[in-house]
């Protein structure tokens, strides 16, 4: 509770915390860059104090400032930052999806990744390691940091005004509402790719039926090349092809019969 108490607009470490967190986040994921910013909201939510704009803004900027920093380490030491963070299996399954997405989703990923568990250092990492389009980036990741910064600061000031006298229980609701959208978000991620890892599943079965049925055009019409073969072998020396009428004798009368 003391710690919550010490989080105030006229404190300098508020200020600190709301921007060196969320900038060193995107390259040290482990650093709890979105408590931070609900801890804030917690810790204010009884001001009304208008310097809580420039503790949003340096959340925005700090938030800003780490996704570039780690589009510029993925486009400056391409191999050594995909050694590093893109190494093991699970590594190299995260940038997988991250290129994947960015190709279907582009700057609509940018922004949302920042609410999907690891999805922020996957997603701009992967993007200067592809060079992805650095304006394009730019303008993301800028709407991306204002709406990640009010939206956490907002929560935090909701879990505060909810427990005015117990501050701590105020950051776990927040912490705990935040993470339940977090959740949400990963789950409807993870069923709209298997929606669409079977729809690809189902066009492929599809796009093997019409494989089938040109083989079997292509091995009837090479039958009937064979066939064509063998009837001109059989013909006469005089060249024409001898149809029923023209054949005389025993031919000609089990021609008539047959007829």
């Amino acid at each position: 509770m003391g710690a919550l108490t010490h989080l105030q607009v006229d404190a300098v470490i508020s200020y600190l915390i709301a921007f060196l967190i969320p900038a060193l986040d995107a390259i040290i994921p482990v650093l709890p860059s979105e408590a931070a910013v609900i801890a804030l909201g917690v810790a204010t939510a009884g001001s009304a104090d208008p310097r809580i704009a420039l503790l949003v803004a340096a959340a925005a900027a700090g938030a800003f400032l780490g996704d570039n920093l780690s589009y510029l380490i993925g486009r400056r030491f391409g191999p050594a930052a995909e050694r590093r963070f893109f190494s093991t299996p699970r590594g190299k399954a995260a940038k997988a999806w991250a290129q994947a997405s960015l190709q279907r989703f582009g700057t609509q990923l940018i922004i949302v990744c920042r609410f999907i568990p690891g999805g922020r250092t996957a997603v701009t990492l992967t993007c200067g390691l592809t060079g992805y389009p650095r304006r394009r980036f730019v303008a993301g990741t800028a709407a991306a940091a204002v709406i990640w910064a009010l939206y956490a600061f907002f929560i935090g000031r909701l879990g505060g005004k909810a427990f005015e006298d117990r501050p701590w229980a105020g950051f776990l609701v927040a912490f705990a509402a935040a993470a339940v959208v977090s959740v949400i978000i990963e789950a409807v991620r993870r069923i709209r790719a298997r929606r669409r890892r079977s729809r690809g599943h189902a066009g492929q079965v599809e796009a093997d039926d019409p494989g089938e049925h040109e083989a079997d055009r292509h091995e009837l019409g090479g039958r009937h090349r064979v066939a064509e073969q063998d009837h001109a072998h059989d013909r006469r020396p005089g060249g024409a092809d001898p149809r029923p009428d023209r054949v005389g004798g025993p031919d000609l009368e089990l021609t008539q019969r047959d007829r």
